[in-house]
């Protein structure tokens, strides 16, 4: 069914990853495009324009052509996609004539939405083109029997959205998707420094703060960093320490409506699947997965195993990628 290349694309909002059957993970660059807006000319994407962000001159911008896990600037994506596919065949070592591309959506995008995602890969050089449910991705890439008729319940938290699915037999049974993401967790914190300190910071800077003492809602050792930014009074660079509690309480609020929808889908479950929820539990894929305490957090709150992907960053792509033996099975299920 599926020519020579076979690609898996995941089109994230914060990273876009692609694999390949030969390679594994060809390529994982932050998607981002950088532009000179006189000419209209691309001039980085990826790692090169991320390097970029708030370091340009005026005419020169660095943007994210996905919001939420959907596009937002659909020619800067196309020309984004065509220059990660090309790097993609660099370094993977296939032949980017062609091939045959699946890529996957948020499910709780719209059909227009879809088709954006589809047309984009299409005019970036893909001979066919495949879409598959994020949640669905992510649960193959874990390594989870999608096409078993056993409750499968994959909670995803990628960059724009998160979304949370019962998959059972090739199928999404119950999801809820909530834009909020690693992005949200971000600005929640840009936006306290700026509330609490009157200190200006960029979007590098708070996702450092993340990675380094952010925490999921559960108790912990207080943990302090100091980080710099432009004090919003004096206009000079300014220092200031930061304690993991109060980040921990900049983004309670994000946290808890990612609960809430897990919360939601499972009581959307059907009785027959509850069972195989509790022996089995849930497994965390996307790169919010790895917050500080979030497995944790989360078993604690909805009583049921939780489990960290092998490789939460890449779930999604190395199930885009494997998806293809299950492509008609999907297919069939996603029509009904």
């Amino acid at each position: 069914m599926i020519g020579n290349a076979e690609i898996g694309i995941d089109l994230g909002t914060a990273n876009i990853l692609v694999y390949s059957k030969a390679k594994g993970i060809a390529l994982n660059e932050p998607s981002v495009v950088a532009i000179d807006t006189e000419t209209k000319k691309v001039l980085a994407v990826g790692s090169e324009a991320k390097e970029m962000i708030g370091k340009t001159p005026g005419r020169i911008v660095a943007i994210r052509p996905l919001k939420d896990g959907v596009i937002a600037d659909f020619d800067t994506t196309t020309e984004m996609l065509r220059h990660i596919m090309k790097k993609a065949a660099k370094a993977g070592g296939f032949s980017i004539r062609k091939p045959s591309v699946v890529v996957c959506t948020p499910s709780g995008s719209t059909s227009v939405e879809r088709r954006a995602i589809q047309d984009a890969v299409r005019n970036a050089g893909a001979k066919k083109v495949f879409v598959i449910e994020e949640p669905v991705a992510a649960a193959i890439g874990a390594g989870m029997p999608v096409d078993e008729p056993v409750a499968n319940v994959v909670v995803d938290i990628g960059g724009g959205s998160t979304e949370v699915a019962i998959i059972s037999f090739g199928g999404v049974v119950a999801c809820h998707s909530v834009r909020i993401g690693g992005d949200r967790l971000d600005d929640d914190i840009i936006q306290y420094v700026r509330k609490e300190y009157n200190v200006l910071i960029g979007e590098r800077t708070a996702e450092n703060i993340k990675i380094e003492i952010g925490h999921a809602l559960i108790n912990h050792d207080e943990l302090k960093m100091e980080i710099r930014g432009r004090d919003l009074v004096t206009g000079l660079p300014k220092t200031i320490e930061l304690s993991s509690f109060e980040i921990r309480d900049a983004m309670k609020e994000a946290l808890l409506s990612i609960l809430e929808a897990l919360r939601a889908t499972l009581e959307d479950s059907p009785a027959e699947l509850s069972g195989d929820i509790v022996d089995r539990g849930v497994i965390l894929t996307g790169g919010g997965a790895l917050l500080n305490g979030m497995q944790e957090w989360i078993s604690q709150e909805i009583d049921v195993p939780v489990h960290l992907a092998p490789n939460p960053l890449e779930s999604v792509a190395i199930g885009t990628g494997k998806s293809l033996k299950y492509m008609d099975k999907l297919q069939t299920a996603n029509a009904k």
